[in-house]
């Protein structure tokens, strides 16, 4: 999964040109989309648009063609599209293509300017949510490190066992097969008297099995976990859950896990996606503190107008944007004399004021939320901004 760093990010937003084409388009993972190669056909739709455009504007065929052939060899790379997530960013311009395949459901958006639209991929840099995933089975054990918007392997081979018949010191599966065949031979005795305590001994027995492989394992992730303050989420089957919860010492195990069993899902980002789903309310817990901050703080450290948030952006006061979702403002900004012209639409002389204000709150460390409008702190303005405490 190609995730946007924030330094390729800050190169994007200081990247200039006359002509800067970013394409947006919404992807699948997997099924019958997949299959009849929509996603490939979707991008060929939007840069064929992005051409009509560039011809208006009176571009030469020739320029055009050396800006659109890295994305035409991406729309014919059938390999590529094999291997996507919810949504794929595109920029191009002369000399230049960056393609990136995020966890982000875009919707379908193009925007040709002097620089890259990068207002969409804002919420990559904000309340990441960092978190751990650890995939347990009784044949495999394999830890995660993730935050909303990536997901990569920690090494743990040399510190917890790998399956459970390493720690007990036998063959596991053997032992289930005897287990099996007892179950089978003790349904009831010669006198019809049912005599399944037997069996019900053999289940204490593997529950222990698991306990002490799962402590082995609590074991050696306390090294790496010990002094971590984030999530563990645990994906495995839900009778084994229980079981790892009486085995695990980390305060932050997060109480419900992914379930069903980890071996249906095809691959760790797969795992990923199920996790996030899961942990949507402590994601939140950022966004909603932010909100909560704008609404109880004097009036003198919240500003809802362009024209105030863009020079506060500029002398570094805003600790924290809220853009509204799915709309924009479009204009000038004077950075020298400090004014803002805002326009009715798009046009080749403008550009987004919200994706210039997102660019330059994430330079500077800030925080930035695309919100519906339903949830913007003060609904009647397309941009909110929570200064800093120190201004």
């Amino acid at each position: 999964m190609s995730i946007i760093s924030k330094e390729e990010f800050l190169d994007l937003a200081k990247f200039n040109n006359n002509i800067c084409v970013s394409i947006f388009i919404p992807t699948t993972r997997a099924g019958k989309e997949v299959l009849e190669e929509k996603d490939s056909l979707h991008l060929k739709s939007q840069w064929i648009t992005v051409k009509k455009q560039l011809s208006k504007q009176g571009i030469p065929d020739e320029r055009i063609d050396v800006i659109g052939e890295p994305i035409v060899n991406l729309i014919d790379d059938k390999d590529f599209w094999r291997h996507q997530s919810d949504g794929l960013a595109v920029f191009a311009s002369e000399g230049i293509m960056r393609k990136y395949t995020l966890p982000i459901n875009f919707e379908a958006h193009t925007y040709i300017s002097k620089e890259f639209y990068l207002k969409p991929l804002a919420p990559i840099f904000t309340g990441d949510g960092r978190f751990y995933l650890l995939e347990l089975q009784i044949d495999k054990v394999a830890l995660y490190e993730a935050t909303r918007y990536s997901v990569g392997k920690v090494k743990i081979d040399d510190i917890t066992p790998d399956r459970l018949e390493d720690r007990v010191g036998y063959d596991y599966e053997e032992k289930n097969r005897k287990h099996k065949t007892q179950k089978n031979n003790l349904g009831a005795n010669p006198n019809g008297v049912s005599t399944q305590h037997g069996y019900d001994a053999a289940n204490r027995d593997r529950k222990n099995e698991f306990l002490r492989f799962f402590r082995a394992v609590d074991k050696g992730l306390d090294t790496i976990l010990n002094d971590e303050n984030v999530p563990l989420v645990v994906a495995c089957q839900d009778y084994l859950f229980p079981i790892y919860q009486e085995a695990n010492t980390y305060k932050n195990l997060y109480d419900k896990c992914i379930p069903g069993n980890p071996q249906d899902y095809r691959s760790m980002f797969d795992l990923h996606e199920k996790a996030v789903e899961q942990l949507e309310p402590f994601f939140d817990q950022v966004k909603n503190e932010k909100i909560r901050q704008y609404h109880e703080q004097p009036r003198d450290k919240v500003i809802s107008l362009v024209s105030d948030i863009l020079p506060a952006i500029y002398e570094g006061k805003v600790d924290t944007l809220f853009l509204q979702n799915r709309e924009d403002i479009f204009g000038t900004y004077d950075e020298k004399d400090l004014v803002v012209k805002t326009d009715d639409k798009h046009t080749e002389e403008n550009t987004s004021l919200m994706d210039l204000a997102a660019k330059k709150v994430i330079e500077q460390g800030g925080s930035v939320f695309l919100l519906e409008s339903a949830f913007m702190p003060e609904k009647e303005s397309k941009m909110n901004a929570l200064l800093r405490y120190n201004y």
